[in-house]
């Protein structure tokens, strides 16, 4: 920027400024502008080869001086400044970085873990609903079999997935899934299993149609005692706990079970929720 190259000559910015057209003039230099400020660099990459000779004999001769040695002395101070005034900032707002960060990207965390996805994975979105799982998953890994029992809800999948043609939308019920077995490299149940009268029977069939060392991750709701959701939303299950997620992985062929309370999203209304993992034998 030109105050920082005024910090650092020991020039008046109307000098500086005079300076840097000149040089952007004739090829010199480059300038790109950013917000209010405007940054400058030297155009090695498409000045001439004699410029470059030029500029490697004046660089040189000039580097020895007193004066340069002065410049660059300054010039580090300048960087350290600039680097100073970052870390300010994070001191300043570190208590509420994360909501500054939401506020300008929003809730990009997720979307840019799924990268770490193997890209030869076969995904099963097992009970998909609207197809909002499938739908982020589908740039990541080679195929989706997104499976639901419900006819309006595939319908609204389709209309979002347009455009993904990775995703393999089937209609069917958990307990009796529409997958082959062993045709799974992971398989999700999110958020379903406390709508079914047999939760069990659903893991077991995920367990049936992953193959060995394929992962199934669980997303459910820890025990509460929201009785109403039963009538309001048809839940037959309260959440469950961790002990019975374990006594579903022991019984379906599935080891290394994991299990981790989720933090709760301060917008969100609902009972708090877990995530649970395990690998198929």
């Amino acid at each position: 920027m030109v105050a920082e190259l005024c910090t650092a000559l020991q020039l008046p910015q109307s000098t500086v400024s005079r300076h840097l057209k000149l040089l952007a003039d004739e090829g010199w230099v480059t300038g790109r502008a950013e917000g209010t400020s405007r940054w400058y660099r030297l155009a090695l990459d498409t000045m001439g080869d004699g410029a470059a000779q030029l500029w490697g004999v004046v660089r040189g001769d000039v580097a020895s001086s007193a004066e340069a040695r002065e410049d660059a002395r300054r010039l580090k101070g300048v960087l350290t400044r600039r680097r100073s005034r970052s870390q300010e900032f994070f001191d300043a707002t570190a208590g509420g970085w994360d909501e500054v960060r939401a506020h300008l990207f929003g809730a990009a965390d997720l979307p840019a873990l799924l990268a770490l996805l193997d890209d030869r994975w076969v995904v099963g979105d097992l009970g998909c609903g609207t197809g909002r799982v499938s739908a982020q998953l589908a740039p990541f890994v080679a195929r989706v079999i997104a499976v639901d029992e419900s006819d309006a809800m595939l319908g609204a999948a389709r209309l979002r997935l347009t455009g993904h043609e990775n995703v393999d939308l089937r209609h069917g019920m958990l307990e009796r899934l529409p997958v082959d077995d062993g045709q799974l490299d992971a398989a999700l149940l999110f958020l379903v299993l406390h709508y079914l009268p047999d939760p069990l029977a659903a893991v077991r069939e995920a367990s049936r149609a992953l193959r060995p060392g394929g992962k199934l991750l669980i997303v459910e709701m820890q025990p509460h005692g929201r009785d109403e959701y039963r009538q309001t939303m048809g839940h037959r299950w309260l959440g469950f706990p961790e002990a019975t997620v374990r006594e579903w992985a022991a019984e379906s062929g599935l080891a290394e079970p994991r299990f981790a309370a989720l933090t709760p999203d301060p917008a969100a209304k609902g009972p708090t929720l877990f995530a649970a993992t395990a690998r198929k034998r």
